[in-house]
């Protein structure tokens, strides 16, 4: 069974080179999305200025210099109540979002939680970056909504879980 959905072929037809290029589509999409919030998470977490309240390259300070200009500065204000917690998670979202991308797990609850940590840093860091293709949250947003309908239906482990329950029905 190979998961096809589309066309009327049977498991032993042969399928164009097409239809399977069609088939794996969002592979690269899921592996760029993956490995890059993998490493921005792992970035974060890694350098301790990033995860301070206040100082040179600090959560804190990057939060304090976009309220102003946020689309929802409310979004800010609760980061600044605890801006190394916010730091933390952030962080620790990317990585979890990224590891679940890339290995299929959950893929839908992934891209969801890529979806709205893409949407939330539009919202407030990079709201007013003009013209507005330069800032890179709002792309990202957008190349989660595939994923988010489509799922990981290819070297997955989503799909290994639905390949085992359609075996043992």
């Amino acid at each position: 069974m190979h998961g096809y959905r589309g066309g009327s072929y049977g498991l032993d037809e042969p399928r164009s080179l097409r239809d399977r290029a069609g088939e794996y589509a969002l592979l690269p999409l899921r592996i760029f999305l993956g490995v890059t919030f993998v490493y921005a998470g792992l970035d974060k977490l890694t350098d301790s200025a990033f995860l301070s309240a206040s100082g040179a390259g600090s959560i804190g300070e990057m939060m304090h210099a976009v309220r102003d200009a946020a689309a929802i500065p409310g979004l800010v204000d609760l980061a600044l109540k605890s801006p190394e917690g916010f730091g933390y998670a952030i962080a620790i979202g990317e990585l979890l979002v990224g590891l679940g991308t890339l290995a299929g797990l959950w893929a839908r609850l992934a891209a969801f939680g890529g979806a709205l940590i893409s949407l939330s840093l539009w919202l407030t860091v990079s709201w007013q970056t003009e013209p507005y293709y330069y800032g890179n949250d709002l792309v990202y947003l957008m190349a989660w909504l595939p994923l988010l309908l489509a799922g990981a239906s290819y070297w997955s482990v989503d799909a290994l879980r639905g390949q085992r329950r359609r075996v043992r029905i």
